[in-house]
């Protein structure tokens, strides 16, 4: 870890619960490892994550003091008063990843049954969580699995009590404070950098709006059309310099 973080890792992951298979199930990282490297992550001044996938996974992520669960974590089975209160007193965030349990279920042929039931306890969870004031940040598991499109998850998010406020701001400002960029990014201002995210709906009407792109732009430049908009305006250049950030 070292190594990465004095060459450019802009944080680091720990498999707190590491799921394996056979009669293991899920192997959890020693604890004092777990602290080792938390404390390396933390002098760089870097973020950590953790994957926990189970009960112990969630304690060590808790002991070592990690940042952000990059998971929800259904195999725990639901969250009480005394989980979620550990969570804030370290203040913890998450990043839900609903979508990722469907794709897994789908993988290891779980049963109908056994799937909604996974699928309501990492709901519950992200609601328990949420609703006690913990930090969301909006992500999913693309490149381990190729659910590119975003509109199952704001659905479940939206399931879990977030509305779409709350899943707004786990794309924008709690992401720009937690990573410590809140001064230029995450809003619309005077001054702020010119990276927006242009939408062809109304998300506060169905939050399924906030998979339907019809711009990207960063630094005041367009990096990405939708192809009716490309279709209606071929004369623009995919470059075009639209937004200045002064």
């Amino acid at each position: 870890e070292k190594y990465e973080l004095a060459h450019g890792a802009d944080g680091v992951k720990l498999f707190t619960g590491s799921i394996v298979g056979g009669d293991v199930g899920v192997l959890p990282m020693p604890i004092d490892m777990a602290r080792a490297l938390v404390k390396a992550a933390h002098r760089a001044r870097k973020p950590v994550f953790a994957h926990p996938s189970n009960e112990a996974g969630v304690n060590i992520a808790i002991e070592s003091h990690v940042d952000i669960l990059a998971h929800t974590a259904p195999m725990m089975g639901p969250w009480d008063d005394r989980t979620v209160t550990k969570l804030l007193a370290l203040h913890m965030a998450l990043v839900p990843t609903l979508t990722l349990f469907e794709v897994e279920a789908k993988k290891f042929g779980e049963s109908a049954a056994d799937a909604a039931e996974d699928m309501a306890t990492a709901i519950q969870q992200l609601r328990k969580f949420s609703s006690a004031g913990g930090d969301i940040l909006f992500g999913t598991d693309v490149g381990y699995t190729d659910a590119f499109d975003t509109s199952e998850e704001y659905r479940l998010m939206r399931r879990a009590g977030l509305d779409y406020r709350g899943i707004l701001a786990s794309l924008t400002t709690t992401p720009a404070r937690r990573f410590g960029m809140a001064s230029r990014k995450g809003r619309i201002a005077k001054g702020m950098d010119a990276d927006l995210v242009i939408l062809d709906g109304d998300p506060a009407q169905d939050v399924v709006r906030f998979a339907h792109v019809a711009f990207t732009i960063r630094g005041g430049t367009i990096i990405y059309r939708a192809q009716p908009f490309a279709a209606e305006q071929s004369d623009s250049r995919p470059s075009e310099h639209l937004v200045s950030n002064r």
